[in-house]
Formats: C-alpha cells, sequence, structure tokens
C-alpha cells in the first residue's frame, strides 16, 4: 500500500540519467500537471457550468462535450513545457505539432467516459508515450511506447503509470499537491469471477462473444462452473482501475452496428496505452485473435475491439475466438464440460 514514495522521486530514479528516460519523465509530469487542472474543474462538477453541453463532433463522429475540449487544451498546453513534438488527441482531427525537434510525441484521450460527466462518475485522462519518428509517428504499434497511463478523477484523483518497468498506483495529495505512491508493481489477478461488458449490445455480439457470456450466465451449473459478476461503468478508466485493483476482465468487441465492426474504443490512444499497462501488470490484451501492442494503425484515430485484464481469461476468449460455437449451441465445443476446462 502506500509507502509515502512522491511520482517525481519515482521519476528520477527510474531516469538515473538517461536523456531519453529524463525525456519520458517530464513528459509523464507534464501529463500530471494537466491532470491536477483537471482534477480541479471536475472535482466543481455543475458549479463549472454546463460541462456536458455538446459543442460538435470528434474526429471519431462521437458528441464532443465541453469539457472534452476544455480537457484537450489544457493537456496541449501542458505538453508545451514537455519535450513533446508532435499530439495525437481524441479531441482533434489532425495530429499536432508542437516542437518538431523534440523526441517524443503523446497519444491521448484528454477525457474518458465524457457520458457520465453530470453523473458524478469517474472518468479520466489516457496517454501513450512514442518515440517521434516524424511521419508515421502514430502509425506504429502500440509496442513501441515508451510508457503509458490514465488518470482517473474519482473519489480520489489517481494516476496509474507503467514506464515499462511495471505499474505503479500513484494517488493525488491534495495537501502536499503531489502524487503518492499508493501501490507499487501491481499486478493484476491471474484468475477471475467477473467481466464487464456493456450487455445492451448482446443482439449486436457475434458468436464467440456470445458464447461466452452465455457460459458465464450459466454460473455453477454451466460449463464454467463458477457464478460470475458483471460491473460496467462506461469509463474505460474507472473499469480498468478496478481490474487492477481486484481482478477482472473488460471486453468491447466489435459488433453489428453500422461502425461498430472493429469496436468503439480508438487503437492508439486508448487501446495502446490500457494494453501496455495490462500485460506490465501481468494480464493481457488482445482484440479477441491478436495481441492489441502488435496491431498496426491504419490512421490516428482507427478503432479496434479491446479484450483484457487477468491473463488466463484473456486467453480463454481467445480460444472462442479461435473455435467458432456450433449452430444452434450457446458454447463452442461444450458439453456439459468442455475443452476449456483444465
Amino acid at each position: 500500500m502506500a509507502d509515502d514514495t512522491t511520482l517525481d522521486a519515482y521519476l528520477d530514479a527510474w531516469a538515473a540519467g538517461d536523456p531519453t528516460r529524463a525525456a519520458v519523465a517530464r513528459t509523464v509530469t507534464a501529463m500530471t500537471a494537466a491532470g491536477r487542472t483537471i482534477a480541479k474543474i471536475v472535482a466543481r462538477g455543475a458549479l463549472e457550468g454546463a460541462m456536458a453541453a455538446a459543442v460538435g463532433d470528434n474526429a471519431g463522429g462521437d458528441t464532443q462535450k465541453a469539457l472534452d475540449v476544455r480537457c484537450h487544451e489544457i493537456t496541449v498546453e501542458a505538453l508545451r513545457r514537455a519535450p513533446v513534438a508532435l499530439v495525437g488527441s481524441e479531441e482533434a482531427d489532425e495530429v499536432q505539432e508542437l516542437d518538431p525537434t523534440a523526441p517524443l510525441a503523446v497519444a491521448t484521450d484528454p477525457l474518458d467516459g465524457s457520458s457520465n460527466i453530470e453523473t458524478n462518475v469517474s472518468i479520466g485522462t489516457l496517454f501513450g508515450v512514442l518515440p517521434n519518428i516524424g511521419d508515421g509517428t502514430f502509425l506504429q504499434p502500440g509496442s513501441k511506447q515508451l510508457a503509458a497511463g490514465f488518470i482517473v478523477y474519482g473519489p480520489a484523483t489517481a494516476l496509474v503509470l507503467t514506464v515499462g518497468d511495471g505499474v505503479q498506483i500513484f494517488v493525488l495529495d491534495a495537501e502536499r499537491d503531489a502524487f503518492l505512491r499508493s501501490h507499487a508493481d501491481v499486478r493484476i489477478a491471474e484468475t477471475t469471477k467477473e467481466y464487464a461488458i456493456n450487455a445492451s449490445n448482446h443482439r449486436h455480439w457475434d458468436d464467440a462473444m456470445t458464447a461466452y457470456i452465455g457460459d458465464c450466465l450459466a454460473g455453477e451449473t454451466g460449463p464454467r462452473e463458477k457464478n460470475f459478476n458483471m460491473r460496467w461503468v462506461g469509463s474505460l478508466v474507472a473499469d480498468v482501475f478496478r481490474i487492477l485493483v481486484r481482478g477482472g476482465v473488460y471486453l468491447y468487441p466489435g459488433d453489428a452496428r453500422k461502425g461498430y465492426e472493429q469496436g468503439r474504443l480508438r487503437l492508439v490512444y486508448e487501446c495502446n496505452p490500457i494494453a501496455m499497462v495490462c500485460e506490465q501488470a501481468g494480464g493481457a490484451a488482445t482484440d479477441g485473435r491478436t495481441r492489441i501492442l502488435d496491431l498496426i494503425p491504419e490512421k490516428l484515430h482507427v478503432r479496434a475491439p479491446l479484450i483484457a485484464g487477468s491473463a488466463e481469461e484473456v486467453e480463454r476468449i481467445g480460444r472462442y475466438y479461435a473455435e467458432p460455437a456450433r449452430k444452434g449451441s450457446s458454447s463452442p465445443l461444450f458439453a456439459r464440460r468442455g475443452l476449456f476446462l483444465a
């Protein structure tokens, strides 16, 4: 639990005079500076005005809220003080150039979970730090990320961070105005009895996802032989934070709705940061068939399905996709006991 290590001390020790690491550390610090500002705004809720007012559409076609735009502007301004050449944001159609000579680039969703702005539910900021390679910087696979993480604005403001050396969680101490480490070297539980999915989309799922959820719902009398709980916050950062702390699996598959064939989440600035965090915490992240961090983005705002969390469960779900369900059966290759029960 809390060990009083500050984020600054952690980053200083990790960087240890290495120029690239020092640049990454400065960039993470800039992201947390933006996070402090956003946290104060979010904490005021309706006192800040109509933060959820629609002001247009973003590059992905989603409704853009007033707070989305505000968080984007705060984040970009903070990154101007870091060694960042390029920013790829959900809230901007095109990549923004800051300092073309700088060594790094940041992919970010400045405000994840904006549909929850008015409901006093946790929302957050996602980010991934990439090497600046010029043209094509944001078309690199997620495996090229140098750091990734997210900030959750909830009852506490928490930073989940990986710099490729495990996952650390820091909580903002308002009295000291500093992020203090609350969880060191986080590990996701390998097995779970909990999943997160928007079940209202059930009728649109493919056979593999329908079969998997059906088997979970069958409980201890079904092929899984245990009871499952379902949790769904509707903020990616909140659902994944819960999984980091107590295990579980997050599911946002592609489905039959127009425009959702490849899921709803964006690969570069949502799936990739989450995938790096999950893998660094001993978990896994795939699109059902392929490791998320191996996917090659075709463009900044491309979408991808996401299945992330407890490693054993992610692997099991992959087998549902590898072995499609028989027609008329809810489960692939199952009777009372089946192939997937070791």
